[in-house]
């Protein structure tokens, strides 16, 4: 399921336990209801929602982190994209068919991660199986170099390809990495328990309801924005491709 659906699924769900308390409450006997358990069940759900809170900001501070970490991981790719370019382009014009490969990356990154389709999800997947970087870095090494620079301008090109495999597979291991889904079934478990309680005593009026109901739709955005954080490649919020275009701005010139 995507982030959408599992937050519209924790909003149906925490909204109709509220209505649920509601209309437990009707049904309930009257000593289920007096002030000593009113006052019991307000300290059991204070302490629920002390609980939400806290699981809740911790969740949306490490999912921002996993996203800032992927943004920050694609603009260090981004600059060592335009260095490895510069590089090449100062070695000498045998470089040309390695640079033209280097910009042929790019793009295809740019259009697998970043396609232009609003409903399509990237196929992270090809460039997890792509050969592209290590067909580079095998070109780069069998280059010639007949003086000191070009020496120098080859060991300095095989050091920014070899960081880019590496920032590459740090990338694909971010991918991987997902929110546990008993985090959520847990979360949302609480969340349920403490709106019935909220309509377990409330009282039965418009004003309340959407006060419910906008309660539920808050937190279920919270939730959507910690799944949509937690995958930074895919969904509605995505990391920046400024970056890699800023890259073919450069590459070739």
């Amino acid at each position: 399921m995507n982030s959408l659906t599992i937050a519209l699924l924790t909003f149906c769900s925490i909204f109709g336990c509220a209505l649920f308390g509601m209309f437990l409450s009707k049904r309930l006997p009257e000593h289920h209801l007096d002030n000593e358990s009113r006052d019991t069940v307000k300290v059991a759900a204070a302490l629920i929602a002390t609980m939400v809170a806290i699981v809740l900001g911790m969740l949306v501070s490490s999912a921002k982190s996993t996203f800032d970490e992927m943004n920050s991981g694609l603009t260090e790719m981004g600059a060592k994209v335009i260095q490895l370019d510069q590089a090449l382009a100062h070695y000498g014009p045998e470089t040309k068919e390695i640079r033209n490969s280097l910009r042929g990356t790019v793009v295809s990154v740019i259009e697998t991660i970043w396609p232009e389709e609003v409903d399509s999800h990237p196929d992270l997947a090809t460039i997890e199986k792509s050969k592209a970087a290590t067909q580079m870095l095998i070109a780069i090494r069998k280059l010639q170099p007949q003086t000191d620079e070009q020496r120098e301008l080859k060991s300095q090109a095989l050091q920014i390809s070899s960081d880019l495999t590496n920032l590459r597979w740090m990338m694909i291991e971010r991918w991987h990495k997902s929110l546990p889904r008993m985090v959520l079934l847990v979360l949302a478990s609480w969340l349920a328990i403490l709106f019935t309680s909220f309509g377990l005593f409330a009282r039965r009026n418009a004003t309340v309801v959407m006060a419910l109901c906008l309660s539920a739709l808050s937190v279920s955005g919270a939730v959507l924005l910690i799944m949509e954080l937690n995958e930074p490649l895919s969904g509605m919020i995505k990391a920046s491709a400024d970056p890699f275009y800023k890259a073919l701005e450069f590459i070739g010139k």
